[in-house]
Protein backbone atom coordinates (compact mmCIF):
# COMPACT_ATOMS: atom_id res chain seq x y z
CA UNK A 1 0.00 0.00 0.00
CA UNK A 2 2.73 2.51 0.97
CA UNK A 3 4.48 1.86 -2.54
CA UNK A 4 1.27 2.48 -4.28
CA UNK A 5 1.14 5.80 -2.54
CA UNK A 6 4.66 6.67 -2.72
CA UNK A 7 3.78 5.54 -6.85
CA UNK A 8 0.78 7.81 -7.05
CA UNK A 9 2.70 10.80 -5.34
CA UNK A 10 5.79 11.07 -7.56
CA UNK A 11 2.76 10.52 -10.88
CA UNK A 12 0.66 13.17 -9.82
CA UNK A 13 3.72 15.40 -9.14
CA UNK A 14 4.53 14.63 -13.10
CA UNK A 15 1.42 14.63 -14.43
CA UNK A 16 0.87 18.53 -13.23
CA UNK A 17 4.67 19.58 -14.03
CA UNK A 18 4.35 18.07 -17.21
CA UNK A 19 0.72 19.84 -18.20
CA UNK A 20 2.54 22.98 -16.67
CA UNK A 21 5.49 22.05 -19.06
CA UNK A 22 2.93 21.44 -22.09
CA UNK A 23 0.86 24.63 -21.67
CA UNK A 24 3.67 27.39 -21.83
CA UNK A 25 4.85 25.52 -24.90
CA UNK A 26 1.67 25.54 -26.49
CA UNK A 27 0.56 28.74 -25.46
CA UNK A 28 3.72 30.53 -26.99
CA UNK A 29 3.18 28.64 -30.30
CA UNK A 30 -0.86 29.59 -30.33
CA UNK A 31 0.35 33.34 -30.22
CA UNK A 32 3.20 33.11 -32.87
CA UNK A 33 1.77 30.68 -35.46
CA UNK A 34 0.03 31.02 -38.27
CA UNK A 35 -2.28 28.07 -38.01
CA UNK A 36 -3.65 29.37 -34.54
CA UNK A 37 -7.21 27.24 -35.14
CA UNK A 38 -5.26 23.90 -35.49
CA UNK A 39 -2.76 24.38 -32.88
CA UNK A 40 -5.78 25.28 -30.28
CA UNK A 41 -7.49 22.18 -31.18
CA UNK A 42 -4.68 19.60 -30.70
CA UNK A 43 -3.46 21.93 -27.75
CA UNK A 44 -6.81 20.63 -26.47
CA UNK A 45 -6.85 17.43 -26.83
CA UNK A 46 -3.21 17.24 -25.18
CA UNK A 47 -4.89 18.44 -22.19
CA UNK A 48 -7.50 15.89 -22.11
CA UNK A 49 -4.28 13.17 -22.60
CA UNK A 50 -3.31 15.05 -19.38
CA UNK A 51 -6.47 14.81 -17.36
CA UNK A 52 -6.61 11.45 -18.16
CA UNK A 53 -2.92 10.74 -16.95
CA UNK A 54 -3.75 12.72 -13.90
CA UNK A 55 -7.15 11.13 -13.35
CA UNK A 56 -5.04 7.76 -13.20
CA UNK A 57 -2.22 9.02 -10.78
CA UNK A 58 -5.20 10.09 -8.16
CA UNK A 59 -6.87 7.21 -8.37
CA UNK A 60 -3.56 5.13 -8.19
CA UNK A 61 -3.05 7.29 -4.90
CA UNK A 62 -6.22 7.43 -3.75
CA UNK A 63 -8.38 4.63 -4.50
CA UNK A 64 -11.37 7.07 -5.00
CA UNK A 65 -13.27 5.59 -7.97
CA UNK A 66 -13.67 2.49 -6.16
CA UNK A 67 -14.00 3.96 -2.46
CA UNK A 68 -18.17 4.32 -2.91
CA UNK A 69 -20.32 2.10 -0.20
CA UNK A 70 -23.09 1.96 -2.79
CA UNK A 71 -22.60 -0.91 -5.15
CA UNK A 72 -24.16 0.79 -8.01
CA UNK A 73 -21.74 3.27 -7.34
CA UNK A 74 -18.90 1.17 -7.12
CA UNK A 75 -19.68 -0.60 -10.09
CA UNK A 76 -19.68 2.27 -12.17
CA UNK A 77 -16.55 3.31 -10.31
CA UNK A 78 -14.72 0.05 -11.53
CA UNK A 79 -15.67 1.07 -15.17
CA UNK A 80 -14.97 4.65 -15.02
CA UNK A 81 -11.29 2.87 -13.75
CA UNK A 82 -10.97 0.13 -16.46
CA UNK A 83 -11.90 2.91 -19.00
CA UNK A 84 -9.05 5.36 -17.48
CA UNK A 85 -6.68 2.20 -17.42
CA UNK A 86 -7.15 1.55 -21.25
CA UNK A 87 -6.89 5.36 -22.07
CA UNK A 88 -3.74 5.70 -19.99
CA UNK A 89 -2.18 2.64 -21.72
CA UNK A 90 -3.26 3.45 -25.33
CA UNK A 91 -1.64 6.87 -24.70
CA UNK A 92 1.89 5.53 -23.42
CA UNK A 93 1.71 2.86 -26.36
CA UNK A 94 1.59 5.85 -29.02
CA UNK A 95 4.48 7.92 -26.32
CA UNK A 96 6.67 5.00 -26.76
CA UNK A 97 5.91 4.79 -30.58
CA UNK A 98 6.92 8.13 -31.40
CA UNK A 99 9.82 7.68 -29.08
CA UNK A 100 11.23 5.00 -30.87
CA UNK A 101 10.51 5.74 -34.37
CA UNK A 102 12.76 8.89 -33.88
CA UNK A 103 16.12 7.24 -33.46
CA UNK A 104 15.58 5.23 -36.87
CA UNK A 105 17.77 6.09 -39.30
CA UNK A 106 17.71 4.19 -42.88
CA UNK A 107 19.24 7.01 -45.15
CA UNK A 108 20.92 5.66 -48.46
CA UNK A 109 22.39 8.12 -52.00
CA UNK A 110 19.42 8.80 -53.34
CA UNK A 111 18.34 11.19 -56.27
CA UNK A 112 15.63 12.77 -54.22
CA UNK A 113 15.49 14.03 -50.59
CA UNK A 114 11.96 15.32 -49.39
CA UNK A 115 12.51 17.75 -46.61
CA UNK A 116 9.41 18.84 -44.53
CA UNK A 117 8.59 22.39 -43.71
CA UNK A 118 7.44 23.79 -40.30
CA UNK A 119 5.61 26.40 -38.99
CA UNK A 120 7.26 29.80 -38.73
CA UNK A 121 6.89 31.60 -35.52
CA UNK A 122 6.35 35.02 -36.50
CA UNK A 123 7.50 34.64 -39.80
CA UNK A 124 10.73 33.52 -38.70
CA UNK A 125 12.17 29.29 -38.95
CA UNK A 126 12.10 27.57 -35.44
CA UNK A 127 15.10 25.85 -33.87
CA UNK A 128 13.89 22.34 -35.30
CA UNK A 129 13.45 23.81 -38.59
CA UNK A 130 16.79 24.74 -39.05
CA UNK A 131 17.90 21.73 -37.74
CA UNK A 132 15.91 19.71 -40.72
CA UNK A 133 18.31 22.40 -43.51
CA UNK A 134 21.27 21.23 -40.96
CA UNK A 135 20.63 17.86 -41.83
CA UNK A 136 19.62 18.24 -45.07
CA UNK A 137 22.46 20.24 -46.70
CA UNK A 138 24.96 17.56 -44.71
CA UNK A 139 23.11 14.98 -46.97
CA UNK A 140 23.58 17.16 -50.14
CA UNK A 141 27.27 18.05 -49.23
CA UNK A 142 27.93 14.21 -49.33
CA UNK A 143 25.61 13.20 -52.23
CA UNK A 144 25.53 16.76 -54.43
CA UNK A 145 24.18 14.98 -57.29
CA UNK A 146 21.18 14.88 -55.55
CA UNK A 147 17.70 16.81 -55.59
CA UNK A 148 16.21 18.34 -52.40
CA UNK A 149 12.55 18.82 -52.41
CA UNK A 150 11.56 21.85 -50.24
CA UNK A 151 7.57 21.54 -49.03
CA UNK A 152 5.80 23.51 -46.89
CA UNK A 153 2.99 26.35 -47.44
CA UNK A 154 1.37 28.24 -44.43
CA UNK A 155 2.24 31.74 -45.94
CA UNK A 156 3.23 34.20 -43.09
CA UNK A 157 1.50 37.94 -43.33
CA UNK A 158 4.42 39.20 -45.54
CA UNK A 159 3.33 36.12 -48.01
CA UNK A 160 6.89 34.07 -47.03
CA UNK A 161 5.80 30.21 -46.96
CA UNK A 162 7.82 27.81 -45.05
CA UNK A 163 9.30 26.41 -48.49
CA UNK A 164 10.39 29.68 -49.56
CA UNK A 165 12.26 30.66 -46.03
CA UNK A 166 14.00 27.25 -46.27
CA UNK A 167 15.12 27.58 -49.80
CA UNK A 168 16.35 31.18 -49.25
CA UNK A 169 18.63 29.63 -46.59
CA UNK A 170 20.16 26.89 -48.57
CA UNK A 171 20.67 29.30 -51.19
CA UNK A 172 23.21 31.80 -48.49
CA UNK A 173 24.76 28.42 -47.56
CA UNK A 174 25.88 27.85 -50.98
CA UNK A 175 23.97 25.13 -51.94
CA UNK A 176 23.00 25.72 -56.05
CA UNK A 177 19.37 27.02 -57.09
CA UNK A 178 19.40 23.55 -59.68
CA UNK A 179 19.58 21.25 -56.47
CA UNK A 180 16.26 22.96 -55.16
CA UNK A 181 13.14 22.10 -55.94
CA UNK A 182 10.35 23.93 -54.48
CA UNK A 183 6.74 22.46 -53.20
CA UNK A 184 4.95 25.82 -51.27
CA UNK A 185 2.11 25.01 -51.40
CA UNK A 186 1.58 22.43 -48.86
CA UNK A 187 -0.67 23.55 -46.06
CA UNK A 188 -0.52 20.49 -43.99
CA UNK A 189 1.69 16.96 -43.52
CA UNK A 190 -0.82 14.90 -46.36
CA UNK A 191 -0.32 17.64 -48.34
CA UNK A 192 3.17 17.75 -48.43
CA UNK A 193 3.45 14.80 -49.89
CA UNK A 194 0.50 15.09 -52.35
CA UNK A 195 1.94 17.74 -53.88
CA UNK A 196 5.77 16.20 -53.91
CA UNK A 197 4.19 13.21 -56.14
CA UNK A 198 3.94 15.73 -58.65
CA UNK A 199 6.98 16.55 -58.95
CA UNK A 200 8.68 13.95 -58.52
CA UNK A 201 8.58 9.73 -59.15
CA UNK A 202 6.87 8.27 -55.82
CA UNK A 203 7.53 5.15 -57.28
CA UNK A 204 11.61 5.79 -57.20
CA UNK A 205 13.42 5.25 -53.37
CA UNK A 206 13.39 8.87 -51.58
CA UNK A 207 15.30 9.94 -48.20
CA UNK A 208 12.88 11.97 -46.11
CA UNK A 209 14.10 14.47 -44.02
CA UNK A 210 11.79 15.64 -40.82
CA UNK A 211 12.71 15.91 -37.18
CA UNK A 212 13.04 12.88 -34.79
CA UNK A 213 9.82 13.03 -33.11
CA UNK A 214 7.75 13.82 -37.09
CA UNK A 215 9.50 10.47 -38.25
CA UNK A 216 7.12 7.31 -38.24
CA UNK A 217 3.93 9.88 -39.31
CA UNK A 218 5.83 11.28 -41.66
CA UNK A 219 6.84 8.04 -43.38
CA UNK A 220 2.81 6.17 -42.98
CA UNK A 221 1.59 9.63 -44.52
CA UNK A 222 4.51 9.62 -47.31
CA UNK A 223 3.34 6.18 -48.22
CA UNK A 224 -0.44 6.97 -48.21
CA UNK A 225 0.52 9.27 -50.56
CA UNK A 226 2.06 6.43 -52.70
CA UNK A 227 5.70 6.95 -51.96
CA UNK A 228 6.83 3.38 -51.92
CA UNK A 229 10.05 3.16 -50.62
CA UNK A 230 10.77 6.08 -47.96
CA UNK A 231 14.20 6.03 -46.14
CA UNK A 232 14.46 7.89 -43.04
CA UNK A 233 17.16 10.39 -42.00
CA UNK A 234 15.31 12.23 -38.65
CA UNK A 235 16.98 15.47 -37.89
CA UNK A 236 17.29 16.01 -34.09
CA UNK A 237 15.01 18.20 -32.11
CA UNK A 238 15.26 20.66 -29.31
CA UNK A 239 15.38 18.80 -26.29
CA UNK A 240 13.54 21.13 -24.12
CA UNK A 241 10.46 20.69 -26.22
CA UNK A 242 10.74 17.20 -26.96
CA UNK A 243 8.19 15.96 -24.51
CA UNK A 244 5.65 18.53 -26.12
CA UNK A 245 6.39 17.36 -29.79
CA UNK A 246 5.96 13.80 -28.40
CA UNK A 247 2.24 14.50 -27.61
CA UNK A 248 1.51 16.80 -30.33
CA UNK A 249 2.58 13.59 -31.87
CA UNK A 250 0.54 10.99 -29.83
CA UNK A 251 -2.49 13.25 -30.23
CA UNK A 252 -2.05 12.90 -34.46
CA UNK A 253 -1.02 9.54 -33.98
CA UNK A 254 -4.31 8.29 -32.10
CA UNK A 255 -6.40 10.71 -34.30
CA UNK A 256 -5.56 8.71 -37.09
CA UNK A 257 -5.67 5.04 -35.41
CA UNK A 258 -8.65 6.19 -34.30
CA UNK A 259 -10.44 6.79 -37.79
CA UNK A 260 -9.64 3.49 -38.88
CA UNK A 261 -11.82 2.00 -36.72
Amino acid sequence: MKTRQILGDVLIFAAVLFTIYLSVIMIHRIRTVVLKDTYFSIFRYELLACAIFLLFAFDLRFGFLTAMSFKALKIVGWLVRILVVLAFSVILFFVGKVTLGSFVRTAEPVEHVLVLGLALENGKPTADLISRLDTAERYWRGEPESSLVLTGGNPDPSGRTEAGVMRDILLERGIPEEALILEDLAASTKDNFRNAARLIDPGEPVVLISSNYHMDRAVRTAKGAGFTHVLRLPAPSSVLNFGANVMWEVVLEMNAWLHKQ
